[in-house]
Order: structure tokens, then sequence, then C-alpha cells
């Protein structure tokens, strides 16, 4: 019966022992062998491991002068002396998973050539690549010849075998794992060689554990994409508002706090020239502030009005009417029963509205201990972003014990909040594994986290679709993938990189969308930009 089974492939025996350890017990997930060092070898090697998955793993010699001996490079693609070139899409996950067993890591381009490269060679060829290449997008090597590297991604480092071992079905699992034995500054043939050595092979062994993680987290997997999820209206509003304030202010616009709580978002905005600030005060005199979606207590209006700035406000509409209702039953004496987060920015605005007014109720024990000063006037407000179970249960206590208590007369929980939820709890039942994309300062990622866990599904929140833990994926056959409403859907099935991707390389997948309802709100830009 043929193996075909996921196979790592170490070039020199001594690199197999670094590897495998006594009777293969460090990578106990897939065969560890001994492929043969150079072109010849890894060639004739590739030809019996045909159609299995192949995790390339040994020595090699560092092209830049950053790379140090015993650090690793794991390649995000694998290049070969013609031009051709593989990409390498499940780098980022065995890279994040190398950096937490303590690993120094590298990630980018690994050439292999048909000899060792020394001299002055390898400084050149760290430069520059094969003297063929131009610029131009990564292909696999069935595509010809021609354009590669994009210009400014020097190779990092070179071997002469993973070129040879890759896999001619780009289907199939591949990846490169090297540790530096020889820089440019500390050449192969020179008395320090057998020191550097010994710090490489110790890198590959510490490695071990996580090439066996690799090894057993390969197969195939459907992906269940919940929908809606991602962007919301009042999220699209304001990243459009503050591209509006740069376009026609030009840069730099002052945002106060994240325009929206997603760490992708913010930083795209600032290499457009937003800066964010935490406070109002901390914008020059006369310049243009944008407040972010979350919404903003009165008092930040009276600094921002003090120092003479032209405010642009891109609060969510849907908060702004949580905001109104809190005025509104304030003005009449009452007090104000805010289910939400303390510490949460909404929170903080909505509470400013009336500071002497509301009391935050955080929890059912809360509700429970709230003694407002007249019980028969009080009137309730729910953070927009809160989980509509949570929020249910806490107002309900609140009903009980309050029976004059005044609700919304529409739920304050935004539509975009309730249909992501919603679609979380469909795809639930049918799921291994939940992803949710989302920073960990978005509420509404957060809660899509809990909502799933609620259901019955593992889920996990991730910043970076990096961030997914190899373990973790180990027999998650069907994976279901949402997006909070303040995160880029690319981040899920936007291309290279995306949490789709990554699962890609670990083996074949099929994307299943799973609709729940359609979304069509639009909300217009504020006046001071559109």
């Amino acid at each position: 019966m043929t193996d075909t089974g996921p196979v790592v492939a170490t070039p020199m025996a001594i690199e197999r022992r670094a590897v495998a350890g006594p009777g293969g017990c460090r990578v106990p997930t897939a065969s560890v062998i001994r492929t043969g060092a150079g072109p010849r070898r890894s060639r004739e090697a590739a030809r019996r491991l045909a159609g299995r998955p192949v995790l390339v793993a040994g020595v090699a010699g560092a092209l830049r002068e950053v790379l140090r001996p015993g650090e690793l490079v794991v390649a995000d693609e694998v290049v070969g002396p013609d031009g051709g070139s593989v990409r390498v899409a499940s780098a980022p996950l065995l890279a994040a998973a190398l950096r937490a067993a303590g690993l120094t890591v590298h990630v980018g381009p690994v050439i292999s050539a048909e000899h060792v490269v020394t001299g002055a060679e390898r400084p050149a060829l760290g430069r520059a690549g094969p003297s063929s290449w131009v610029s131009g997008a990564p292909r696999s090597s069935g595509e010809g010849n021609g354009p590669l590297l994009p210009r400014g991604r020097a190779p990092l480092a070179v071997d002469t075998e993973s070129a040879w071992l890759a896999p001619e079905d780009a289907a199939t699992p591949f990846a490169v794992v090297r540790a530096i034995v020889d820089t440019p500054e500390h050449p192969l043939v020179h008395p320090g060689t057998v020191g550097r050595g010994i710090a490489a092979l110790r890198s590959l062994r510490r490695a071990a554990p996580v090439l066996a993680a690799w090894s057993a987290a390969l197969g195939e997997r459907e992906v269940l994409l919940a929908e809606p999820r991602s962007f919301c209206a009042g999220v699209d509003r304001a990243i459009a508002t503050v591209e509006q304030a740069l376009d026609r202010h030009g840069a730099p616009v002052y945002v106060r706090r994240q325009i929206v709580h997603n760490s992708h978002v913010v930083a795209d905005l600032e290499r457009r020239g937003a800066v964010f600030v935490q406070e109002a005060e901390e914008v020059p005199t006369g310049a243009t502030l944008v407040l972010a979606a979350h919404g903003v207590a009165p008092s930040v209006r009276r600094t921002a009005a003090a120092r003479h700035l032209a405010v642009v406000d891109a609060t969510c509409p849907l908060v702004t009417k949580v905001h109104a209702g809190v005025r509104r039953h304030a003005g009449r004496g009452a007090t104000v029963l805010l289910i939400g987060h303390a510490e949460h920015e909404e929170v903080e605005g909505t509470v400013g509205e009336a500071p002497g007014d509301v009391i935050v109720v955080g929890s059912e024990a809360e509700a429970e201990a709230v003694t407002p000063p007249d019980p028969g006037r009080v009137a309730s407000a729910v953070q927009t972003t809160l989980a509509v179970d949570e929020a249910e249960r806490i107002a309900a206590v609140l009903r009980r014990r309050f029976p004059a208590l005044v609700e919304p007369r529409s739920t304050d929980i935004c539509y975009a909040t309730t249909n992501r939820q919603a679609a979380v709890r469909a795809v639930a039942a049918e799921a291994d594994r939940l992803v949710v994309v989302g920073s960990a300062n978005s509420s509404n990622s957060v809660r899509l986290a809990e909502v799933g866990a609620r259901a019955g599904v593992e889920a996990r929140r991730v910043d970076r679709p990096d961030e997914l833990d190899l373990t973790w994926l180990v027999g998650a056959r069907r994976v279901a993938v949402t997006a909070g409403a303040s995160a880029p859907e690319a981040l899920v099935d936007g291309g290279v990189g995306s949490v789709v991707d990554l699962l890609r390389g670990l083996g074949p997948v099929t994307v299943t969308p799973r609709p729940t309802t359609t979304e069509d709100i639009r909300f217009t830009l504020p006046k001071d930009v559109s």
C-alpha cells in the first residue's frame, strides 16, 4: 500500500537526527526521512514522494546580514535557479507557531541553487536573485520562467534542495523551515562553522514539535462562511469620513481614539495621513478632528470648540439614537440604566450625556443589585454592540425588579450586531471550529466568539489570520469563519494571507457560504465631507 501521509524531508542525516529524535519521537505525526543533499538526490526523492505533503527542514546559508546563525527562515516562496517559483501559503501559520515556541524566525523567499553558493556570489544573489529575475508576481513553477519576485523582496536564504522537493500539484501542502548555519559575514568554510552548525541543529530540534503540529493540522476542509460578516454601514461610513476628510483637508487629519476598533483599519488610515489621538487636547489649535464611530460625551465637543477645531462627526447614527434617548429620559427626571460594559468607549460617551442620571449595568448580578434613586422613574438603554442574548438576560432582571421601567421603542442593539450573531448561531451546529476575525478591543467581535461558544462550537477570535493555532486546527474538518463589524473582509477571504488562504496551505479547501439575511442599509456621510 502506498503511503500518502506527510513527510518531513531532511537532506542530511545529521538534520534528520536533530528533527526526528530517538525513534522519530519528536515528530510522531509525519515520516521524517533523509532525502539526500543537492539537486539530483532531491529530484529523485521528489519522484518517490509525489502526492504527499512535504515539509523541508534543514540548514541553509543566509543571504542577508540581518540573519544570524541558529535563526530560522520560513519560506513564503521557494525559487529555483531557472526562475520558477512556488508560493508557500501556510508560512505565516508556521512562523507564528515557531515564534510562540521561542525561536527567532524570519519569513521570506528562499532560493535553491544548483551548487553551494559561497564567496562573492552569496551577497550578489541576496541583492538580486538569479540574473534572469525581473519584477512581477510570484507564481507556481508549472507556469514557466519569467517575472517573479517584486523588486524589494530580496531573498533571505539559499539551499540546494527545496525547489526540487516542492510538489508539482500546487494544492499539495508544502513548507520549508531552514536554520541558518553560515552568513555573508561568516562563510561556510571557516573554523567557526562547527559552532554555528551546532546552533542551527539545536534550533531544528526545538522546532520539531511545531513541525509535528503542522503535519497533524493537514487535511481537507470545508470552510463555512457566515453571512453577513465584516463591515456594517456605520463602519463603512466612519472609514469613508476619514478618507474624505483627508481628501478635502489634506494630511494630517486628527482622529480622536480609533475610528473603529480594528488595528488593520487604523494602520491603513495612518499610512494615508490620519493621526490618532486619545483626547481633543492633543490636537493643534485650528486643525481638523474626526470623532470616532463610537460617539463622544458632550464635554469632548466643548473642548474641541474651545480649541477652534474643525470637527467632523463620524458617530454611527445608531449610537446617536441611543444618546438622544438618554438625554430624553434624563430630561424628564428618570434614571437611565445603561446595559453595557463600563470600560467601552461607546458607554463612556453615552454616560457623558447625563453623568448624574446614568447607571451602567454590566451583568445580571449588577442588575439584581442596582438601586436607582426613584424605582418608579427608570428607563433603560443598551450598548449597540452587546450580545443579544446577554443583553436580554440583563433586561429581564431589570423588568422584573422595576415594573415602571421604560425601554427603548426599538432595540438599541444595532442591526449588524444582531445579524452577525444570528449568522454565527446558524453555522455553529455544523462546524468543528469557529474563527472570528476582529481586534481584541472590538466588542462586537468578542461577543461573536462568546455567542459561538455558547452555541456549542470551539471558538477563537484572531486579530490577524496568522494568529490561528496549528494545534487548535487538528481534526477540524469544518471550520466556520466570520468577522466582526469593524474587521475588513480581506482578512477572511481576500486572497494572500487571509484565513481561507492560510487554511488552503494546509490542504484542499471547499468554501461554502452560509447566508442568513441580506443587509442593504447605507448611511450618508457627514455634511462636512459629503
